[in-house]
């Protein structure tokens, strides 16, 4: 990734599937490890269930000045698997860049569907967050597999912005977000 660029990141979701909390949250912990992060969503007048985006740029050492969508992503993270068939996930990504899927697929499976040349990393969300949550809102599940693929914060960040949301669901969330960091399986580039 280009040190001179802040890391671009893209969600794809499923409006209600909590994208747009992904991405406030990530930032706001990346702003308390003191970089500097924007987060926003790009949706219209969709309904629940409709395909939405979600953005997130981080950088380390100066001030953001973008204010547009992101477009040549350096990291990809796709919430609901259903949109790998029905959105071009990896319109703009940058060579090299980071495709992280929630999927009961195999690394070949999602290797096989979209080519060489990415960091793939894949987790059953859905699963993950059924037994935390009781509920397939996959959004935090999924960050935690974020940060294990992409190292941009550390894990430990997200706790208070969590429980800042959350409240008495963030321990439940915070389970999650563990369980996904340790069990995502990453195939690529080193």
């Amino acid at each position: 990734m280009n040190e001179s660029e802040p890391i671009a990141i893209r969600i794809h979701g499923r409006g209600g599937q909590g994208s747009v909390t992904s991405a406030e949250l990530v930032a706001q912990a990346a702003i308390s490890e003191n970089k500097y992060a924007q987060a926003f969503p790009s949706f219209g007048p969709e309904r629940r269930g409709a395909p939405v985006q979600a953005f997130i740029r981080i950088d380390s050492s100066k001030p953001i000045r973008i204010r547009a969508g992101v477009t040549k992503p350096d990291i990809v993270v796709v919430l609901d698997p259903s949109l790998l068939d029905i959105v071009d996930i990896t319109s703009g990504l940058k060579k090299d860049g980071i495709i992280v899927v929630n999927t009961k697929d195999s690394l070949e499976d999602i290797e096989r569907k979209f080519g060489s040349g990415y960091k793939f990393a894949i987790i059953d969300a859905t699963s993950i967050a059924r037994e935390f949550l009781g509920r397939p809102i996959v959004n935090t599940t999924m960050i935690g597999a974020l940060v294990r693929a992409s190292g941009i914060i550390k894990l430990e960040s997200l706790f208070h912005p969590l429980e800042k949301r959350f409240g008495k669901l963030a321990e439940n969330n915070k389970k999650a977000m563990k369980k996904a960091h340790q069990n995502t399986k990453i195939k690529g580039l080193s």
